[in-house]
């Protein structure tokens, strides 16, 4: 038993998700060790990465990539493998 009076048997089994829509409440970003760095100049907007990112952390405005949720990305660098080979515009910085 805990100091809280919660035994191991009261607490929620990990990664379960107990109720729709709560995904955002698990800030997930301090899990990663590289995150990804947008090169404007280079964007042309196909928002290829914003469709294959798995954690939704790609934000849009107006149809343009402004940027990412750092609160939420993994670090994974799918964004920056699905980006067309000939833009490159992002590319996955390691954390400090």
């Amino acid at each position: 038993m805990s100091k809280n009076g919660t035994g191991w048997k009261d607490i929620p089994i990990g990664g379960l998700i107990l109720e729709a829509g709560n995904a955002s409440k698990y800030l997930t970003g301090g899990w990663k060790v590289q995150s990804p760095v947008h090169d404007k100049a280079k964007c042309i907007n196909c928002l290829v990465c914003w469709i294959y990112c798995p954690d939704s952390a790609i934000l849009v405005k107006d149809g343009k990539i402004a940027g990412f949720d750092l609160d939420h990305c993994k670090g994974c660098g799918i964004c920056a493998e699905e980006c067309p080979p000939k833009i490159k515009a992002i590319e996955m910085k390691k954390d400090e």
